[in-house]
């Protein structure tokens, strides 16, 4: 039945639009589908609920269909509703009507898919796998964990209980879908649930446990198993013959460099731009230990999967991005200490605070743009190519294999898109370093700062001008392009010295500046050329168009190739009716001579001979001197000019 892919691939519409364009596109697709299975409301007539059945599950499985489409439309209105609302500044949230309608909506939807499972439950009737099955109760997992979620989120909460009670029935649901999710990818390596893990399961929860006011540094996998309804025997069943370690922790042999990592001791200082800090507070030292932990097997990750995703990498920074915040936090708990006790800025404990402070912070954002670089893809996104598109696993009916279909200009639009809010995501994160205290007074790290905006900022004016050449418009590509060549002309040559096998974090190397340099000039140098030539087709095709109406037939232009843009007229191949016209042939020379020479038997005396007289050896009287040969009687006139004639 390909629950999730089905859902997927609707939900694909919200890369390019929004919620409220989501829901009409599967009302359009709810009524297509009523009307194939006889479900519609004839007109003039009651609506009727018409119940889906087990047998005609078995039947169609597009009667599941049916149900998601139902469900997706009432969450895709409630999404709508909630991010309509967003821009609310009052701080109250959503609240009165707008809340409750939102709620029912998602609670419409977790009953829809509720149902679903109720019905796939019955798999003698419905023909449905245990995969179908399971991937039913994640997708009603999210949806009810959603209905939750929402309840407690914004407006008036609606009982007294305890903080960790009211947002255990979200963790419970979202727990549930976690580890189904979590198990099929295990067992089929897709994709599709990897993003579902990483964009919306594993956020909620993260958020959910900090309300909850659980710790930070539980892992997810543990709070989903600590939540997971254990008393749905049937449930655990399933999971367990997908994945035998879906619930429990899976044995891994720990390597050198992992044990080495672990063994890290506790440090007792810390450097920053040359100066040396102690650390003032056990605290501190136990999350930097953990810091250094969390590098060691991130580093470890990175050098024994080279080969894997973008999206599995960046899922590896996790861990140290967990451990930099606790840090941060341990740092600011210290700081906070101290300046209750209105200790002064000029005490040594205060001062190491201050830069122990302004390092950890420094850290946590470098890692960030770390995870994020490795998001964007490699070479930071500075090259941009088609993704291979998936093969049919189907066939045509004469056997052969459908073609291979380059992938669409919307999704390399949408791709695209994704680079550069990842790009505005990396400036942000930079920026907020100025704000640290202490940072802005060092000028040299503030200038080294504005180098790495810059570098970021010059790769999203290139992807940009990707996008501005995919649609046609050069010469806003080669605007975007002279600016990023300006931004990157700025840079040192060699600002920092590249680190062998390191993660990709905040720091740059001389390599990716120079081949950002490289690669932006050579852009900019081919758009160029592009938008000459596109001018001179426009300037040729509008110098055509001028002379259009007088240009002559086709028969007496075939020497000239027609410009560019400009199609041969087929209608003027002659001139027809024919006119009458001077046809050129070979030159008519008048013997001018003739008055004034004397030729033998002409009996004409001669006026004035040429000053420059004949060529030696001509025959003929020049000047009244008779030539050597002899007279002969002129030849008979023939017709005019000697043609013809009798």
């Amino acid at each position: 039945m390909d629950i999730t892919a089905f859902i997927a691939s609707r939900r694909e519409v919200l890369l390019i639009g929004d919620y409220n364009t989501y829901r009409t596109q599967l009302a359009r697709q709810l009524l297509g589908l009523r009307k194939r299975l006889d479900r519609a409301t004839p007109k003039r007539e009651k609506f009727a609920v018409k119940e889906v059945t087990a047998e005609e599950i078995s039947s169609n499985h597009e009667f599941v269909h049916l149900q998601l489409l139902t469900a997706e439309r009432a969450w895709a209105h409630a999404m709508f509703m909630k991010t309509s609302h967003g821009d609310d500044t009052s701080g109250k949230g959503v609240t009165g009507t707008t809340r409750s309608h939102i709620i029912s909506r998602l609670a419409k939807a977790a009953k829809t898919a509720r149902e679903l499972v109720a019905l796939l439950q019955n798999q003698e009737s419905t023909k449905a796998t245990e995969q179908d099955l399971l991937e039913a109760r994640a997708y009603h997992g999210t949806l009810a964990g959603a209905e939750e979620f929402e309840k407690q989120a914004a407006g008036k909460r609606e009982d007294d209980r305890p903080q960790e009670q009211r947002w255990q029935p979200c963790l419970r649901h979202f727990s549930e879908a976690r580890v189904i999710y979590a198990a099929l990818l295990e067992k089929e390596k897709k994709e599709i649930y990897r993003e579902i893990l990483a964009n919306t399961v594993d956020p909620t929860i993260r958020y959910a446990a900090y309300q909850a006011q659980l710790s930070r540094t539980i892992p997810i996998s543990t709070i989903a198993k600590r939540y997971f309804p254990r008393q749905d025997k049937e449930l655990v069943g399933l999971i367990e013959r997908v994945d035998e370690y879906a619930l429990k922790d899976k044995p891994v042999p720990k390597s050198d460099e992992e044990a080495e990592g672990e063994a890290q001791e506790i440090p007792n200082s810390v450097s920053w731009r040359g100066r040396k800090a102690n650390i003032v507070d056990a605290s501190i030292g136990q999350a930097l230990a953990n810091v250094t932990a969390a590098e060691a097997r991130l580093r470890a990750y990175l050098a024994g999967n080279p080969t894997a995703s973008h999206r599995e990498k960046a899922a590896a920074y996790d861990d140290i991005l967990t451990a930099s915040q606790d840090a941060a936090d341990a740092t600011k708990r210290a700081t906070d200490e101290l300046e209750k006790e209105r200790v002064d800025e000029g005490d040594a404990r205060m001062q190491d605070l201050r830069v122990t402070s302004l390092s950890v912070d420094y850290d946590l954002v470098s890692w960030r743009v770390g995870r994020n670089r490795v998001l964007i893809g490699d070479d930071d996104g500075l090259t941009f190519t088609a993704q291979q598109p998936k093969k049919s696993k189907r066939s045509r009916k004469d056997g052969t294999p459908y073609p291979e279909k380059e992938e669409p200009r919307s999704r390399k639009l949408a791709r695209l898109r994704e680079r550069n809010v990842m790009y505005d995501a990396t400036i942000q994160s930079i920026n907020s370093v100025k704000d640290l205290r202490g940072g802005m007074r060092d000028a040299t790290f503030v200038q080294e700062l504005e180098t790495k905006a810059a570098y970021f900022r010059a790769l999203k004016l290139l992807n940009i001008s990707y996008s501005h050449s995919l649609l046609g418009n050069h010469v806003n590509s080669l605007a975007l392009l002279k600016r990023a060549s300006d931004l990157v002309a700025t840079m040192p040559s060699g600002p920092e010295k590249s680190v062998q096998e390191a993660p990709p974090t905040l720091h740059l190397s001389q390599d990716s500046i120079r081949k950002t340099q490289k690669l932006v000039s050579s852009l900019l140098s081919r758009t160029h050329a592009l938008v000459e030539l596109h001018n001179l087709e426009s300037n040729a095709a509008s110098t055509a168009s001028k002379s259009a109406g007088t240009a002559l037939p086709l028969i007496q232009n075939l020497h000239a190739y027609p410009p560019p843009g400009v199609q041969v007229d087929l209608e003027n191949l002659v001139q027809y009716p024919p006119e009458m016209q001077p046809v050129p042939i070979k030159p008519l020379f008048l013997d001018v001579a003739w008055n004034y020479i004397k030729y033998p038997g002409s009996g004409r005396g001669v006026q004035k001979g040429r000053e420059e007289g004949l060529a030696d050896g001509e025959k003929g009287v020049v000047n009244g001197v008779e030539g050597g040969s002899e007279e002969q009687p002129p030849a008979k006139k023939r017709g005019w000019f000697g043609f013809g004639g009798r």
